[in-house]
């Protein structure tokens, strides 16, 4: 088998393919968190503690920075000053803890669906086929109600 068909083989199987669709949904999910932390969750916290928080603009400077250069991190970067940029840092981890919710939230709610369909299921199986102690009980009774009919 030539590398070529090989390859085709992996990348034509569906895990392939539903990673591939999965890390393109992932990329979206990001951005539309990415948003709601900044659009929407960062404005209630600066107004709930009264100012514009931008965890963005919180660092700490490692080295000197020459004369003139703005005290911002962008400015400080460009001019290759080493800074700690905790704030960045932050604003990832709040990303970060609202996407793993999220995903917890949608496995938790597929996950209950999931249970319910099994205990349908087995419902389902449970009252389509009698057990074989039923079975031959009903054909007992059945032979029993004959015989007396009969007599």
């Amino acid at each position: 088998m030539s590398m070529v068909s090989e390859f085709k083989e992996f990348a034509v199987k569906g895990n392939v393919m539903d990673l591939a669709v999965g890390v393109i949904i992932g990329g979206a999910f990001a951005t539309i968190t990415k948003s709601l932390v900044d659009d929407i969750i960062m404005p209630i916290v600066a107004f709930i503690f009264g100012g514009e928080i931008n965890f963005e603009n919180m660092f700490l400077v490692l080295g000197d920075a020459p004369d003139g250069i703005a005290m911002t991190y962008d400015a400080l970067k460009e001019a290759g000053v080493p800074v700690l940029a905790y704030g960045s840092f932050i604003t990832v981890l709040i990303n970060f803890l609202i996407l793993a919710f999220i995903i917890f939230m949608m496995v938790r709610g597929v996950n209950k669906m999931r249970r319910a369909e099994e205990v349908e299921e087995v419902i389902e199986e449970a009252v389509e086929e009698p057990s074989e102690e039923v079975k031959l009980l009903r054909e007992i009774s059945a032979k029993l109600s004959n015989t007396s009919i009969t007599k």
